[in-house]
């Protein structure tokens, strides 16, 4: 299982809605500064998997709310990946405040895809060997 923290999601103004919470909407870009990062922490980028001939679009998002985030908290998302990607590749997220309180929970789905054809395609290899490690 692959486990990532990032730290430091500030929440601007902009992120809020008028109740002063974060806007529903904004943990979906929330996940996928986290998710990034998590593959740049493996030494691997979008870009190459990319120019590899390979894009990887969001297949599905779901979140749960437990408690609101509000303006000007420092949030920490976990990224977990709890199976070796295939066809598709599974992260799970837990976004926490500053105090430690859990504030969302989600999963995103990402899919292989030819960039050309656009259609499904194994993972390519140089993202599966860069996971492989944490699941031995």
């Amino acid at each position: 299982m692959f486990t990532y923290q990032h730290t430091g999601i500030r929440v601007r103004y902009a992120d809020t809605d008028q109740m002063g919470y974060v806007y529903y909407g904004n943990y979906a870009r929330f996940y996928e500064i986290a998710r990034v990062e998590a593959l740049r922490s493996m030494g691997l980028t979008y870009k190459e998997v990319e120019d590899s001939g390979t894009i990887m679009p969001v297949f599905d998002n779901y979140s749960r709310y437990w408690q609101p985030a509000r303006y000007d908290d420092l949030l920490t998302v976990k990224v977990i990946v709890r199976e070796l990607p295939l066809v598709r590749a599974i992260f799970q997220y837990e976004v926490t405040n500053q105090d430690g309180v859990l504030v969302n929970t989600g999963k995103t789905t990402l899919v292989f895809l030819n960039a050309q054809s656009q259609r499904p395609v194994r993972a390519p290899k140089i993202f599966v060997e860069k996971l492989r490690p944490f699941f031995e």
